[in-house]
């Protein structure tokens, strides 16, 4: 093991990303509250490695979608807890990010000088919601498609902007394999690449200190 280590190290320098990781200061007031984002953020990660593991079974069709969740669930190895790991992690992930804004609102954390963070975070909240409400229809059974309908419908009631937008929602008059097709893309690509892109700048902002911190304090509980 000391040899494959080694060879990791020589390439990857593993022991100065540990190092910079576990030197980082973790401010006295920091507890448990303050690791909310990070528990998001693994969530996430849960949902990108179970969802990417579906995606080579799950069909997005309105014919065979119920089918090929139907196969997971009952035929692939181990589909029915990939599948059932990436609704409770889902539902983790929604919960933990009410939490981390009900803690980053009274705590103070949006002020000055993180009001972009705030506002970058509350866009992602939306995204968040975004990706439970696009992949609940994806099943496309009695209770998907009825969701979807609905909730492409909603847009409808919005003045001169709301008809064309539940168009472009649903695909066209009504809900059918249009609106499926654009539920998954936005489900496993578009919310996704903003998630990732919301991270990325999230690391390499000086004043995200504080979520670094949260991460830090998880790993060492």
């Amino acid at each position: 093991m000391g040899k494959v280590y080694d060879w990791f190290e020589e390439r990857l320098e593993v022991q100065a990303i540990a190092d910079d990781i576990s030197s980082k200061y973790v401010p006295p007031h920091v507890n448990i509250f303050y690791c909310f984002g990070g528990i998001v953020f693994t969530c996430f990660l849960v949902q990108v490695a179970t969802g990417f593991a579906m995606t080579f079974y799950y069909r997005p069709s309105v014919v065979d979608a119920f089918a090929s969740v139907e196969y997971i669930m009952t035929s692939v190895n181990f589909g029915w807890l990939i599948r059932s790991i990436h609704r409770w992690s889902a539902s983790m992930m929604v919960m933990m990010m009410v939490l981390h804004v009900f803690r980053v609102y009274l705590t103070g954390g949006f002020k000055k000088p993180r009001e972009l963070t705030w506002i970058t975070g509350v866009v992602l909240a939306v995204v968040t919601v975004s990706f439970g409400v696009t992949g609940y229809s994806l099943p496309w059974d009695q209770v998907g498609f009825w969701a979807c309908k609905i909730v492409t419908g909603v847009p409808a009631a919005v003045p001169v902007v709301g008809p064309p937008l539940v168009l472009i929602l649903r695909g066209g008059e009504s809900v059918g394999q249009s609106t499926l097709t654009r539920f998954y893309s936005a489900h496993t690509f578009f919310t996704t690449s903003c998630c990732c892109s919301y991270v990325n700048t999230l690391f390499n902002d000086k004043k995200t200190r504080y979520f670094r911190s949260s991460l830090i304090l998880l790993k060492s509980l």
